[in-house]
């Protein structure tokens, strides 16, 4: 019984470095973002519901984990759901991990990760945060149950005052929604302003099924977006924009990030060259790695 690598393929562009991934909760988020893409996976189906089994399971899963490689906490259903507030689930499986060394990244877009600073001081942590957007209008529709952002910055303000470090997510990117100009320098100057270190962006990749509920929810809206993936490709189940609409996107959002002096990575895009560091920002994490700050 060992702790369970992170798997992803390089047909979807993934440039991630070995790590461990451990989903705490199962279903679909409480959040109810209208881009969630947990919906593909049966597990992630469903309401949110604690993985309480690994509360019996975590400390043998650590021990028998010989490689301290980071352990992401998670990739798909949220680990600081509402129900984390009742089930420390997450709690308790991070301060096993940090008792047996393993570094942490801990993956979240609610405030409540600020809860357990006591545990990320035990070992190397890095906390990413998905802010997709500074407007609470724009949040209120593409993330209706999710804390809104300036919860988000303040419990990164917090949990960097304590000196863990953190990165952000500005992930998805959706176009005509969250990809103004203006709006994203607003949002860059805010994370630097309370100490986020690097910025990671990622175009969305709607699941199959997307663009048939977005139209009965709100034709307009699908109209808008529509036009950005009719003639892209798709790929394991996701749809990609364009390729030339995709490069054109993370340039001019890289100046911005690259401009108030932070790290700057996209993911999961095919444009490598224009990443500083990791996409999931373990560099900052990660033992006797080059690219460690």
């Amino acid at each position: 019984m060992r702790l369970s690598l992170f798997s992803s393929t390089k047909a979807l562009h993934c440039t991630c470095l070995p790590k461990y991934n451990l989903n705490t909760y199962l279903g679909r988020c409480a959040h109810g973002c209208l881009y969630c893409y947990a919906v593909k996976f049966p597990s992630f189906r469903g309401p949110a519901r604690p993985r309480t089994v690994l509360l019996d399971n975590v400390e043998e899963m650590a021990r028998s984990t010989r490689e301290k490689l980071p352990v992401m906490i998670s990739d798909c259903t949220d680990p600081y759901q509402p129900l984390e507030g009742e089930c420390f689930v997450t709690r308790r499986c991070a301060k096993v991990l940090a008792e047996n060394h393993f570094p942490l990244l801990i993956v979240t877009k609610s405030n409540l990760v600020a809860r357990d600073i006591d545990v990320f001081l035990q070992t190397k942590t890095v906390v990413s945060m998905t802010v997709t957007t500074i407007r609470n209008d724009i949040a209120a529709i593409i993330e209706p149950h999710a804390p809104p952002p300036d919860l988000r910055i303040s419990a990164l303000r917090g949990i960097g005052e304590q000196g863990i470090l953190t990165v952000a997510r500005v992930d998805p990117i959706i176009p005509t929604i969250n990809d103004d100009e203006d709006d994203f320098e607003e949002l860059v100057s805010a994370l630097a302003n309370v100490g986020v270190r690097q910025i990671t962006v990622s175009t969305m990749k709607p699941v199959r099924g997307f663009f048939s509920k977005l139209r009965d929810l709100d034709p307009e809206l699908h109209r808008r977006i529509w036009h950005f993936y009719e003639d892209g490709e798709s790929a394991m189940g996701y749809r990609y924009m364009r390729k030339s609409e995709r490069q054109e996107i993370i340039g001019r959002l890289r100046s911005t990030v690259i401009g108030h002096g932070l790290k700057f990575a996209s993911c999961r895009e095919g444009f490598q060259e224009l990443n500083t560091s990791l996409c999931d920002g373990t560099s900052f994490c990660r033992r006797n790695l080059a690219l460690n700050s």
